[in-house]
């Protein structure tokens, strides 16, 4: 079984202020009104929300719950929003792969350009050649955005 994580920033270990927990407290009655929590779920966090030291314990005790007012539609219309924008991003070899690519494309078509403009004579295109390697990365990406979004179904 894989161990989760916990990264704690030097904010959730920083104190929290009475403001700060009467402000959680309100987002927890907030919930008990929506339905979200029951009495006793809502006592308990309370209980714990006045009693927290740091950000970290106060953050922990809302991280479970949306933004007051946010029905379900919303919640699921957000969820399916961020698989999306999840879907279309690369994976980070590609991204390398491709600023490789085109800072490769652009010193070569800048270099191709100045020998241009300072030789008399015609200059054979050069840079045409990057279209080969650019279209095998093309058809990877490609590829690749397939199998990620047939595993995402």
């Amino acid at each position: 079984m894989a161990k989760e994580v916990v990264r704690r920033t030097e904010t959730d270990t920083m104190r929290a202020a009475d403001a700060d927990r009467h402000k959680i407290a309100e987002q927890l009655k907030s919930a008990l009104d929506e339905g979200r929590l029951s009495l006793a779920e809502y006592d308990d966090r309370v209980r714990d929300a006045y009693a927290a030291r740091t950000y970290g314990d106060l953050v922990g005790l809302v991280d479970d719950l949306p933004r007051p007012g946010t029905s379900a539609a919303e919640v699921a219309a957000q969820r399916a929003a961020e698989d999306r924008r999840l879907a279309r991003k690369l994976p980070m070899a590609l991204m390398v792969l491709w600023t490789v690519w085109g800072s490769l494309a652009a010193v070569n078509l800048l270099a191709w350009f100045l020998v241009l403009v300072t030789v008399d004579s015609e200059i054979y295109p050069w840079p045409i050649w990057l279209l080969v390697p650019g279209a095998a990365l093309g058809a990877t990406t490609v590829g690749v955005q397939r199998i990620r979004s047939r595993r995402r179904r």
